[in-house]
């Protein structure tokens, strides 16, 4: 796998600048020169060595904004990913290796949670429920889990009639055995493509969310500083500008090493390509 990342230098840098924002995301106190919540009469001033990325109009410092907001978009993508990847795995491992009424109930109930647009889901729960950081990984999860159960559940129904299971089940191997021990460990590298994947998609929604003002006043949020920089576009582009930057570069380089990866775990897209 490390053989194929690093033949290509922009899956190379991509991996660097996900090193760089992990790392801005555990040492944002170290690095943020200034409280990003604290209020100040420097407001509207320009990038500078002072402020690298200018003041807001609350005279906020953006640059400590960004930084802080790192450490929250990784945390609920991380989070988020984890949880709905755990709960796809469940749902989908068991309709698939189960089958019959199990699989026809469970995937409607997959289905159930397909059928209204993600972002409308996820707008509507958090009106009703509120937006806190914990709720807000409540939410996204109960938006995301589907996908990874769908894919899952594809790959249990294919292996679960591999020649090697059926070895081990003639050889009278339990039912727990062959999911855990034969089917699941094949179906990982689908499970891990599909998660690194979704991170990049749920930092996007949680900043959009965000965005409209669906949030936690007293959380740092790249979509807080998008929704409130909008408005002083004029006076203080910057309050715009840095925040679309490190979000758009943090989505990308997270689906650049997502592609890669799936191409180094998936045997199919290896030959592929």
């Amino acid at each position: 796998m490390w053989h194929i990342l690093k033949q290509n230098n922009i899956t190379m840098g991509a991996i660097i600048v996900l090193i760089i924002f992990f790392g801005a995301a555990v040492f944002a106190d170290q690095i943020a020169p200034f409280d990003p919540l604290k209020s100040s009469s420097e407001t509207f001033e320009p990038p500078s060595w002072k402020f690298l990325f200018g003041t807001d109009d609350l005279g906020r410092d953006v640059f400590s904004g960004v930084i802080y907001g790192v450490r929250t978009s990784l945390f609920i993508g991380v989070s988020v990913a984890f949880l709905s990847g755990f709960l796809g795995v469940i749902v989908g491992s068991a309709a698939g290796y189960a089958g019959g009424f199990w699989d026809d109930l469970l995937m409607r109930l997959t289905e159930l949670f397909l059928i209204p647009p993600r972002f409308f889901l996820a707008l509507v729960i958090a009106a009703l429920f509120g937006a806190s950081l914990f709720n807000l990984i409540l939410i996204l999860t109960v938006t995301y889990w589907t996908t990874t159960a769908r894919l899952v559940r594809a790959e249990v129904l294919s292996l679960k009639e591999r020649p090697f299971v059926e070895a081990s089940r003639a050889m009278g191997a339990s039912h727990a055995r062959i999911l855990f021990h034969e089917i699941l460990p094949n179906a990982l590298p689908l499970v891990i493509t599909n998660v690194t994947l979704m991170v990049g998609g749920v930092i996007l929604l949680e900043a959009a969310l965000d965005f409209i003002g669906i949030g936690d006043a007293n959380r740092i949020s790249w979509g807080a500083m998008l929704h409130n920089g909008q408005h002083f576009i004029r006076d203080g582009w910057w309050m715009v500008v840095f925040p679309s930057l490190a979000l758009a570069l943090l989505v990308l380089a997270l689906n650049v090493v997502g592609d890669v990866l799936n191409t180094a775990l998936n045997p199919k897209a290896r030959s592929a390509s």
